[in-house]
């Protein structure tokens, strides 16, 4: 364990899943590359280009769209 202290469980959590996200996508997007060295220098590359963008819209969105999924739920009743 890093020992992050869990406020910035924030940080931590949109770092993972962009990171995530954004490997998949460029996996997905490198796909046609004619052969394996191609394909994987254009993942890395295409990867670290996605995750750079998509890092900041996913620590700035994401405490929006939790506050969203909220309001559009509701608590269960116990039966």
């Amino acid at each position: 364990m890093l020992g992050i202290p869990r406020r910035y469980s924030h940080f931590v959590f949109g770092v993972i899943q962009s990171g995530l996200t954004s490997l998949i996508a460029a996996g997905i997007a490198s796909f046609p590359a004619p052969g394996a060295t191609v394909f994987l220098a254009h993942w890395m590359v295409s990867w670290l280009v996605a995750w750079a963008a998509v890092l900041p819209i996913v620590l700035l969105a994401a405490p929006a769209i939790r506050v969203l999924s909220l309001r559009l739920t509701r608590e269960e009743r116990a039966r």
